[in-house]
């Protein structure tokens, strides 16, 4: 492929990503009651209510990890799977759901495939863990395209993020020094939360209290032995991320609390799915963008204390809608509008930041 034809190809992908963010969050929103369907083009706002976790889990989350697996598998036929799962996203907004669902299937299929290609290809604990991270994404699109209850699907489609974030954080682990059943613990933690998410269905109790308590004991984990605590001191980037990693663990813990106390029948099914879904996974997002994103999208960016706007506002407005509703519902929803400002913030701050790198080249010193 020359590099004009690479070059439209990433477009077309990162296309495909906005596609899905704006969907979903525009979804959250009108959940919220920020936005009314009749504002939006005909139809759409419905659709995209409708399929919010879909559009953000698998449409939005599966494509830019798909993508970041053919990139480094560095084989053509890999690009499938995000291509596949964004197209898949375009069709459950245009109401064709069938479609839109057995495209995910087959993106998930491809990103298998892929994922094992790159475990064989220098094998180690964290590389192999990708493959179970890409079967449960694989199983959690399946099921929804059998038309399987949102609640069916939810846990595969997290466990596919929370498995790949914790096999890149096992990889960076490796430079710090642990006792070697560490390692056997964490995989340990997540076959059962696996095993929790094939539980579902059948025993939905015992299924919520092993996935919930298996959250909590991730976070620990990670909290204990993630080389984000050495990071913490360092400046610049590397402190970022820690940041960035260590509130995102603290959320994962508040996840499986509360992932636990709606199995045990209490009413905190916000907190479990987005203390999860934006404490946890929207802050290894906005933490890991700043390196995965040149590597990936070859999009240079310049880092700057800026990168801590966004994520002081996704936190705070978690906060906000979560703890703040005990004190007063209303909070609620201003948290949600809030929590769309800090990823609306974020995707402004990478482009500014994209700017900011290239700028000086255009810079010409004056004759004098």
């Amino acid at each position: 492929m020359n590099a004009r034809a690479s070059g439209l190809a990433r477009l077309g992908l990162a296309l495909l990503v906005a596609v899905s963010l704006v969907a979903a969050v525009a979804a959250g929103l009108l959940r919220a009651g920020w936005l009314q369907v009749a504002w939006l083009p005909e139809g759409l706002g419905a659709l995209a209510l409708g399929q919010h976790a879909a559009l953000m889990l698998s449409g939005l989350l599966g494509t830019t990890i798909a993508v970041e697996r053919a990139v480094a598998l560095k084989q053509g036929w890999a690009f499938l799977a995000p291509w596949a799962s964004g197209l898949g996203s375009l069709a459950l907004l245009a109401g064709l759901d069938t479609v839109g669902g057995w495209l995910g299937v087959a993106a998930a299929a491809v990103f298998v495939g892929a994922s094992t290609a790159v475990s064989a290809r220098q094998w180690a604990v964290h590389s192999a863990l990708l493959l179970p991270a890409a079967v449960a994404w694989l199983v959690g699109n399946l099921l929804f395209a059998l038309g399987q209850p949102t609640e069916a699907t939810l846990p595969w489609w997290f466990a596919f993020i929370v498995l790949t974030v914790a096999a890149e954080r096992l990889e960076m682990a490796r430079l710090m020094r642990h006792r070697p059943a560490a390692q056997a613990v964490l995989v340990a933690l997540l076959m059962s939360l696996l095993a929790a998410a094939a539980l579902t269905g059948r025993r939905p109790f015992e299924a919520g209290v092993l996935y919930g308590g298996t959250l909590v004991a991730l976070a620990l984990w990670l909290l204990r032995f993630d080389i984000a605590r050495r990071t913490w001191h360092a400046h610049g980037l590397a402190r970022y991320m820690a940041v960035s990693l260590l509130a995102g663990y603290v959320w994962l813990a508040v996840a499986g609390v509360a992932w636990i106390g709606v199995a045990w029948g209490c009413p905190g099914r916000d907190w479990a799915l987005h203390a999860l879904g934006l404490g946890f996974i929207f802050s290894m997002v906005m933490g890991h963008a700043p390196v995965i994103l040149p590597a990936v999208a070859r999009v240079k960016l310049r880092f700057g204390p800026w990168f801590y706007l966004p994520l002081a506002l996704l936190h705070g407005s978690l906060l906000l809608r979560l703890p703040g509703s005990l004190v007063d519902p209303s909070w609620r929803s201003v948290g949600t509008a809030l929590n769309a400002a800090a990823l609306a913030l974020f995707m402004v701050t990478l482009a500014g930041s994209a700017l900011a790198w290239h700028r000086p080249l255009h810079r010409r010193p004056r004759c004098r």
